[in-house]
């Protein structure tokens, strides 16, 4: 190959290659307008009832944080087929919310604890298409509308009308998915979300794979083109901020569970289970503050 060849042929590899790198740095690299999250203590999570999901509460005043686990869910409820709970949120004025799922059927159900301590459940019919999963729900701060996801790899998140909060619903009828959130990049295995602005979502990835941001078990950002609503759809810009603390004194697999930000603290919180048998010794809820 001629001298003058050779040198055009370097020169298209390296463009190349800085092509590749620039498209792994956008997967991989947190945008200019993400935050910085730094791990800043732990607590260790019970795997009974601290093993799904974690809320804080504001009204009532002095409440303590919730947590969601195998062990939470009433037997009542049980025996009904709601074997599973997922990630909770509450919303400012103090309605907390419980997402549920089944093994089987074609349905989901919240169930809501007002302020005066009533409980009601509201159940969702599935779209066409949407997974049967009910990992987590978030609620937004304007307290009107519950955002909720799907296991597995998707580019979406589902919006409803919050439930017991939003005076278009009732425990009669069907809680309606109004809208949707369109991401402009694939997740995988979100177990959990929730606002930490009108327009920013948090959110824990159990993604075991690696392959969409470069690492496993992402904490993820979602900023929203404007605030969800039940008139349209919205896209998400997602980014990945950081691999969650994945440290145990056991070898193997673990789950990411659910997140909560508590915007009087500052302080975000994701559940992290550990391998075998360390579920039971070590798993914590780790802590984090921006910067």
């Amino acid at each position: 190959m001629p001298a003058s060849a050779r040198q055009r042929c370097h020169a298209v590899l390296a463009g190349l290659v800085t092509l590749a790198t620039a498209a792994v740095v956008s997967l991989t690299a947190p945008a200019s307008a993400a935050d910085t999250w730094t791990e800043t203590g732990s607590d260790r999570a019970r795997p009974l009832d601290e093993s799904q999901g974690l809320a804080s509460v504001e009204v009532p005043a002095n409440s303590p944080n919730r947590y969601t686990g195998i062990g939470t869910i009433p037997l009542g409820v049980s025996m009904r087929g709601w074997n599973h709970v997922g990630d909770p949120d509450a919303s400012y004025n103090g309605y907390y919310i419980e997402p549920y799922q089944r093994d089987s059927g074609n349905s989901k159900m919240y169930r809501v604890q007002a302020p005066d301590g009533t409980w009601s459940e509201y159940v969702h019919t599935l779209s066409p298409g949407e997974a049967l999963n009910n990992s987590w729900d978030a609620i937004s701060p304007d307290g009107q509308w519950m955002l909720s996801g799907e296991w597995g790899t998707m580019n979406r998140l589902l919006v409803f009308p919050t439930p017991g909060v939003n005076p278009s619903t009732s425990p009669s009828a069907n809680l309606p998915q109004v809208s949707t959130v369109d991401l402009d990049h694939a997740v995988r295995d979100v177990q959990g979300c929730d606002f930490s602005g009108p327009t920013t979502l948090l959110c824990s990835s159990d993604d075991p794979d690696g392959s969409l941001f470069g690492m496993t078990k992402p904490l993820l950002q979602i900023d929203l083109s404007a605030p969800p609503n039940g008139s349209g759809d919205v896209t998400g810009h997602v980014t990945a901020l950081r691999q969650l603390p994945l440290r145990s004194s056991c070898s193997g697999s673990f789950e990411v569970e659910g997140i909560d930000y508590d915007r009087r603290t500052g302080i975000l919180r994701v559940i992290v289970m550990s391998p075998g048998f360390c579920i039971l010794t070590d798993s914590k809820t780790y802590k984090f503050s921006r910067g």
